[in-house]
């Protein structure tokens, strides 16, 4: 397999490890209720005022220097390839699309579905339907296009490129939306790892300027020995990238102890648990605030609560 396979690989694992893992994670705390209801109350009001910012640029630029690119969303064109299933099957996708956006803080000015056999290799949609996604980006001022999929870091290079304005695909925005709500130091841990992985074999794609070389004091505090001069701007971001993904694991590695130590206190206990598990959005908070008063976030977006809770609750009998 190539090394481009075997990176794309390591991304879908990644993001998978990362689904997996946040219906696993556990975290416990006491707090007053009303004190957790007022800061859910204060949260959500917290998130409605970082939405979205008139004026907020998002042109595509350098970001080389950056340990990971963070979205900036804000006027967004939906696109998607509608390749099996019926039209309301492509139409609801899409819909769950805008819902993703929309809590990403993106305002959503249009949306579009194409039928193909399969997405095109090199650009996602068809030759012409670019085109077409060109003018409408103009006309209606857009800064972001949201992909109804997972685009290849050269599929990704192409759009950019073709359509001036930065492209987005699912994962990238799912990502998005749980760096924003991770609060959790593991489940924040968690979203970084996979956003670095995701980023790691897309950096080529991201700006020319990402090929230039550097060396000395500018390669990143490397020093006399570290590598040998001339090592290119993205060589150098990679190498970044891939130490902190190490780190990152072994953060991850030390928490898991401490989580799992509690577990097995649990189970030493003999405490009886029971699991609360469902879609996004579904109301699995709503559920554990009936039965617990945990307090919990409620929200009706996607991905509100991304770490989940424990909490303790007593049966009618006692």
């Amino acid at each position: 397999m190539s090394d481009k396979g075997r990176h794309e690989d390591r991304s879908e694992d990644s993001f998978e490890a990362l689904l997996r893992e946040s219906a696993r994670i556990t975290a416990d705390y006491d707090a007053d209720q009303d004190d957790l209801e007022a800061t859910s109350q204060s949260e959500i009001a917290d998130r409605a005022a970082l939405r979205r910012v008139k004026g907020f640029s998002t042109e595509l630029q350098d970001i080389s220097d950056a340990e990971y690119r963070q979205l900036q969303l804000e006027r967004v064109i939906l696109v998607g390839v509608w390749t099996e299933g019926t039209a309301a099957m492509a139409e609801n996708s899409l819909d769950e699309l805008r819902a993703l956006a929309q809590t990403a803080g993106s305002e959503v000015l249009d949306g579009f579905i194409q039928r193909r056999d399969k997405p095109d290799p090199a650009t996602y949609i068809g030759s012409g339907k670019v085109e077409e996604l060109r003018n409408v980006v103009v006309s209606s001022g857009a800064d972001t296009v949201i992909c109804d999929g997972e685009l290849s870091p050269s599929q990704l290079q192409q759009l950019e490129g073709k359509l001036k304005v930065k492209v987005v695909d699912r994962t990238a925005l799912i990502l998005d939306i749980f760096a924003q709500h991770a609060k959790s130091k593991e489940g924040k841990a968690q979203v970084e790892l996979a956003q670095l992985s995701y980023l790691l074999p897309r950096l080529r794609g991201w700006g020319d300027s990402l090929s230039r070389q550097v060396g000395g004091r500018a390669a990143g505090g490397a020093g006399i020995g570290g590598r040998g001069p001339g090592e290119t701007k993205i060589e150098t971001d990679r190498r970044r990238i891939r130490d902190k993904m190490s780190k990152l694991r072994r953060e991850i590695a030390e928490m898991k102890i401490s989580r799992d130590t509690k577990l097995q206190e649990r189970k030493r206990n003999n405490v009886a648990s029971v699991a609360i598990a469902g879609y996004t959005n579904a109301g699995k908070s709503s559920l554990l605030n009936k039965l617990t008063g945990a307090g919990v976030l409620v929200q009706n977006a996607l991905f509100a609560t991304l770490d989940p809770t424990v909490r303790k609750t007593h049966t009618a009998d006692g």
